[in-house]
Order: structure tokens, then C-alpha cells, then sequence
């Protein structure tokens, strides 16, 4: 498979796909894209680059269906300030903050199934030992002030 698949988009609005030589939905581009595949988009007619065009339409796509992506704050500011403050803040930050979410999602993830397996493990240790202890059980009538009241109402109850 590929890494970067070739789309193009024609005056139409429609994209199409050099590698299947077939058109495209926006919402198989996206699974194109969850799948880890590239993606290069170019017009046409005019041979520009529009994928990064291509990709917000299908994240606008996206939060049509969820009714609300980004806070609207946030949309002012990017109104207000468009490409001078907040690109660079694109450009460089926002793209490794959310690399880095994904990076400690994940390693809490395996931590705590790690955790949860050990304690799985625990459990069935424990068990294993109760079970083992079957056969002093007999001798702890031998010390009743050592017994909790529940064992010592155990050990009255089997005498």
C-alpha cells in the first residue's frame, strides 16, 4: 500500500482517486486518513495544493454531526487574528500538544491494564493461598484471644 494517496479535485467539488481510479466521498477520505494513509489533494485545474482545505472540510463535516468541534471563543479568536498570532501557535504548538495527548492517553491506557491485570493476578493469588490454609483452620481454636470475633464465632459454630 502506498503512502500518500493522490486525489483530485475537480471544479465540481469532486475528488477523485488516482490510485483506484475512482470518485470519492469526503467521508472515505477520512476513513483513507484514520486508517494512517497520506493524503495529497490537488485542483485540477490549476494544479494547487488544497489539501489542507480538503481536510478542514471534512473536520467542519465532522462537527456538523457532533454540533460543536471547537468552543466559540476560540472561533472569535480566530477570526479576530487570523494568520498573524494564531498560525504560528498552528504551525507549531497545536500539532505536538495533541501528539503528546495521544502519547500519554496511550501510556495510561496500557498502565492502568497493566493494573488491572496485576490485581486480576492478586486476586487469584489469594485465593490460591486461602485455600492452601484449609488445613490450619482447625488449629486456630488452639488460640482464641489471637481470632477475631468472627472467627471465633466460626470456630463455635463447628464444635
Amino acid at each position: 500500500m502506498p503512502e500518500k494517496v493522490v486525489l483530485k479535485k475537480y471544479a465540481n467539488r469532486r475528488l477523485y482517486d488516482t490510485e483506484k481510479r475512482a470518485f470519492v466521498s469526503l467521508s472515505q477520505v477520512a476513513e483513507l486518513v484514520k486508517q494512517g494513509r497520506e493524503i495529497e489533494i490537488s485542483d485540477d485545474k490549476t494544479g494547487e495544493d488544497v489539501t489542507a482545505f480538503i481536510l478542514t472540510q471534512i473536520v467542519l463535516e465532522e462537527a456538523k454531526k457532533k454540533t460543536l468541534l471547537l468552543p466559540v471563543s476560540l472561533l472569535y479568536l480566530l477570526i479576530r487574528y487570523g494568520d498573524s498570532v494564531l498560525s504560528e501557535f498552528f504551525e507549531n504548538y497545536l500539532e505536538q500538544t495533541l501528539k503528546n495527548y495521544l502519547a500519554y492517553k496511550s501510556a495510561m491506557d496500557a498502565q492502568f491494564q497493566s493494573w488491572l491485570e496485576m490485581g486480576q493476578g492478586v486476586s487469584d493469588l489469594t485465593q490460591k493461598t486461602m485455600s492452601n490454609l484449609a488445613p490450619f483452620q482447625s488449629w486456630m481454636q488452639f488460640f482464641p484471644g489471637k481470632l477475631g470475633k468472627k472467627e471465633r464465632d466460626e470456630g463455635e459454630e463447628e464444635r
